[in-house]
């Protein structure tokens, strides 16, 4: 059976378009990401969880939560970091680039187009509404996934419940919990190598 599991995995490999050419896939993939998904920086990690973990096999889960933790750690828009990782990750700094770009224009477009109209348009706002309501399932949905594979251990389930508490709770900002819980994760496996040897 592994056997099987990793004969797919490199038949899925070797598939996969390098250079270029894997740039213009990423671009397609990522306009078509942004152009149907709706809500936050979460619903698109949990559409590139389908699209690129699940459907494709271009990354697993553990990949795309190692992609989250430096995007959301870097200065600007936490979605795009992770996009340009991706991207960089899949066919270079152009690929980082296009997934940027592709990830970007629907956006562009659309918000163009709404600006143009939403204050006249009582049916515009109130789809925007009903938007919003529908995006909460699918950013819990990506949290449930993605916590799957990140809460292993007793220790990873103790910094997120604390995390949780204080992001929630107190006004510390959100960069100030990921360098802690760094920090915490590295003195813990620095604690942990130290008492096997």
């Amino acid at each position: 059976m592994q056997a099987v599991k990793q004969a797919v995995k490199t038949e899925t490999a070797q598939q996969r378009p390098a250079g270029a050419q894997m740039a213009l896939r990423i671009l397609l993939s990522f306009v078509k990401i942004g152009a149907f998904t709706f809500g936050s920086g979460w619903s698109i990690v949990a559409q590139m969880e389908q699209e690129f973990v699940d459907k494709r096999g271009w990354m697993t889960k553990s990949d795309l939560l190692e992609l989250i933790a430096v995007g959301k750690s870097l200065p600007g828009i936490m979605v795009v970091n992770i996009t340009m990782l991706f991207g960089y990750q899949m066919a270079g700094a152009l690929g980082g680039v296009c997934a940027a770009v592709g990830l970007c224009i629907p956006a562009v477009i659309t918000l163009t187009v709404v600006t143009a109209i939403y204050d006249a348009n009582y049916w515009v706002w109130s789809a925007l509404r009903g938007v919003q309501c529908a995006v909460a399932p699918i950013i819990g949905g990506a949290a449930i996934s993605l916590g799957k594979d990140a809460l292993r251990s007793a220790a990873a389930i103790m910094i997120c419940a604390a995390a949780f508490v204080l992001c929630y709770f107190t006004s510390i900002s959100n960069l100030t919990l990921v360098i802690a819980g760094v920090v915490i994760a590295l003195v813990w496996m620095g604690v942990s190598e130290h008492g096997r040897s």
